[in-house]
């Protein structure tokens, strides 16, 4: 009995994790474009998008550390830090790890945001959508729950909306300074 509830605790909180950002993208997203009308905003609107990311931080390390205690696959340290070190479907987790360096990178600038500049705070915000990708990936390629219709369903929903938000956001920057997204940080 235990080793089951080590695995389901494993594949709800990555399942619960994967919820919880997906749930901070597209509120970040709705707080960065007009779904939300114009007005000024109360604090706790921001504040919510905040908690919900950082909650998602909490769910990644329960999962990750429950993935370390289940004994049908091993995973060590090595196997959870560096992509395509492990046994079991390498390339499936490789995409969850990426996505959680991608997820403390985000996380981290977004404590730091009062001591960093608002270019580079913003330059690395926008590794939310590449960690959306990967995170949905990873979910999608990896684990037992990875053929559920459900699963699949809400993964497609979410990104769908994700996608709408996206287009959104870059039509209304593309507006505001005449054909070109003024967010979006040069490569140079």
């Amino acid at each position: 009995m235990r080793s089951h509830l080590i695995w389901y605790t494993a594949r709800a909180s990555g399942i619960v994790a994967w919820a919880l950002l997906s749930a901070s993208v597209l509120w970040g997203l709705a707080l960065s474009t007009r779904v939300l009308g114009k007005r000024p905003r109360p604090n706790w609107i921001l504040d919510l998008h905040r908690f919900v990311g950082g909650a998602a931080v909490v769910f990644v390390a329960v999962h990750v550390l429950f993935i370390m205690f289940d004994t049908y696959v091993h995973f060590g340290v090595v196997e959870v830090l560096v992509p395509l070190t492990s046994s079991w479907h390498p390339a499936a987790v490789a995409w969850g790890i990426v996505g959680f360096y991608l997820l403390l990178a985000v996380e981290i600038t977004s404590l730091l945001r009062s001591r960093l500049s608002k270019r580079a705070w913003r330059a690395v915000h926008f590794l939310s959508f590449p960690l959306f990708v990967t995170a949905t990936i990873h979910l999608l390629s990896a684990g037992t729950d990875r053929h559920n219709v459900v699963l699949r369903v809400a993964a497609l929903g979410v990104s769908a909306l994700v996608a709408m938000l996206t287009a959104a956001r870059i039509s209304e920057d593309t507006k505001k300074v005449g054909g070109t997204p003024k967010d979006i940080p040069s490569v140079v």
